[in-house]
């Protein structure tokens, strides 16, 4: 009788209704053993980047999944040649196997997915189908044949590091159609490079070839997923359900950024890092509580304004994998410094592909600083869920009038959409000229607190 089994992990429900996730990389390798718990892969949700702990103590016996598919939620990713569990004496034969033990997986995961049918052992001699490491120096049996070959041996995923997997997505080049040149039996950067028809250098590439020239390809398509498609999504959603209204100010900001200028010097701040979207998030946070419309969403179901005593502030963050907009939750409860470490760190761990589906939920009201990128203003598309977003445009220096005079001053334009089904155009343009008016005099909140 074996003392092995073969048993299957699907990709798990990661939650809040997400049906696929994208392979971003694989931890392990046919061959490998794993411990329970230890991370074997890295997906990319719609919401976030997730580390995939393995279900099992094993063998890995096959990954279905190369690099860069698209899995739906239950379909099989990998395979793992498991002890298999011990028959009590004198059972013989037709003993009973009791219910199946419930699989550690991450919390939220629940537990994992069972097949129907006992897979087939693996073949002996299998793990000699490991793919190579990601250690080029360690040679590779397999470093003279190509993808598309090994592809039909059953080997898991293409021999490519991810910076030159990336590149062949940009150069719409098929991996599994490349002979490996590089060290240890890896596709090399070279090898993209000339599947591609690039050089590597943009300015050869452009004289190679001309725009103009009959039959060459002067569109380019580009797969959209993960986070930038729930994204696309998300926003035709709102933008087409919620009706829109923008409110726009221009504000005298010197007064703001000169009051940040000496908080930064003061010891007991030191540490993260205050800037304008700090202190904008602060006063937002505090002037809410005034402005409890502007806090609140809309309930479809049964046509009711949902106010919150709470705030929880999203802050919106460009990413390489698209906009994200982490969340600060209970922000009204922050002085500024604990703030601004939030902030810090929520978008730092956002732009890093490290932000958790937790940190992206729940939020109430939400910030984009758009000055960022040398824009004065827009009109922001309202996050699901919420009725308010502020758009802070460049501080500049403009030509103003200051006590009589025009001087050059710090000049900001807030940019405010909110839902016209929850908030009256007076109660929008109240809270913006209440925001506008800390902003150009921060001591003028003690009145309005």
């Amino acid at each position: 009788m074996s003392d092995t089994m073969e048993k299957l992990f699907n990709l798990p429900d990661l939650g809040e209704g997400l049906t696929e996730s994208e392979i971003l990389s694989w931890k392990v390798a046919v061959g490998d053993t794993v411990e329970l718990n230890q991370v074997i892969a890295e997906v990319e949700t719609a919401k976030a980047i997730v580390e995939l702990p393995s279900p099992f103590s094993g063998v890995v016996t096959k990954v279905f999944e190369p690099v860069g598919s698209v899995v739906n939620v239950g379909n099989p990713i990998i395979s793992f040649e498991v002890p298999a569990p011990a028959t009590p004496a004198g059972a013989g034969s037709m003993a009973v196997v009791g219910a199946p033990k419930r699989q550690p997986t991450l919390v939220g995961y629940g537990a994992a997915v069972e097949s129907g049918n006992r897979p087939a052992r693996r073949r002996r001699g299998a793990a000699a189908e490991r793919v190579a490491p990601e250690d080029p120096s360690i040679p590779c049996s397999d470093a003279g044949q190509s993808n598309k070959d090994q592809a039909k041996r059953g080997v898991g995923y293409l021999l490519a590091r991810p910076p030159v997997r990336k590149l062949a997505r940009d150069l719409h080049v098929d991996l599994a159609n490349l002979r490996p040149t590089g060290s240890g039996g890896l596709i090399s950067r070279e090898d993209v490079l000339r599947a591609g028809g690039s050089t590597g250098d943009p300015q050869s590439d452009a004289k190679s070839t001309p725009s103009g020239e009959p039959g060459m390809a002067r569109e380019h398509r580009i797969q959209v997923h993960g986070i930038r498609k729930a994204t696309a999504t998300a926003m035709v959603a709102s933008a087409f359900t919620a009706p829109h209204v923008s409110v726009f100010l221009s504000v005298d900001v010197t007064e703001s950024m000169a009051l940040l200028d000496r908080l930064r010097r003061m010891p007991h701040l030191e540490g993260p890092k205050l800037t304008i979207t700090t202190l904008v998030g602060k006063i937002v946070s505090m002037l809410l509580a005034r402005h409890r419309t502007l806090n609140s969403r809309w309930d479809s179901e049964t046509g009711e304004i949902v106010e919150f005593d709470f705030v929880n502030l999203g802050i919106a963050a460009a990413t390489g994998r698209g906009l994200m907009v982490p969340v600060v939750h209970e922000a009204q409860a922050m002085d500024l410094k604990t703030l601004a470490r939030e902030i810090g760190e929520l978008t730092t761990a956002a732009r890093e592909g490290k932000i958790v589906p937790a940190q992206l939920l729940g939020g109430t009201f939400s910030i984009s600083n758009i000055g960022v990128f040398g824009v004065d203003s827009g009109t922001p598309i309202l996050p699901p869920g919420q009725t308010g977003i502020l758009a802070m445009g460049q501080v500049r220096k403009l030509p103003w009038e200051f006590r009589d005079e025009v001087v050059l001053r710090q000049v900001m334009t807030l940019s405010l959409s909110f839902d016209h089904r929850v908030v009256d155009g007076e109660q929008g343009a109240r809270f913006l000229a209440d925001l506008g008016l800390v902003l150009g005099d921060p001591g003028a909140f003690i009145g309005l607190a």
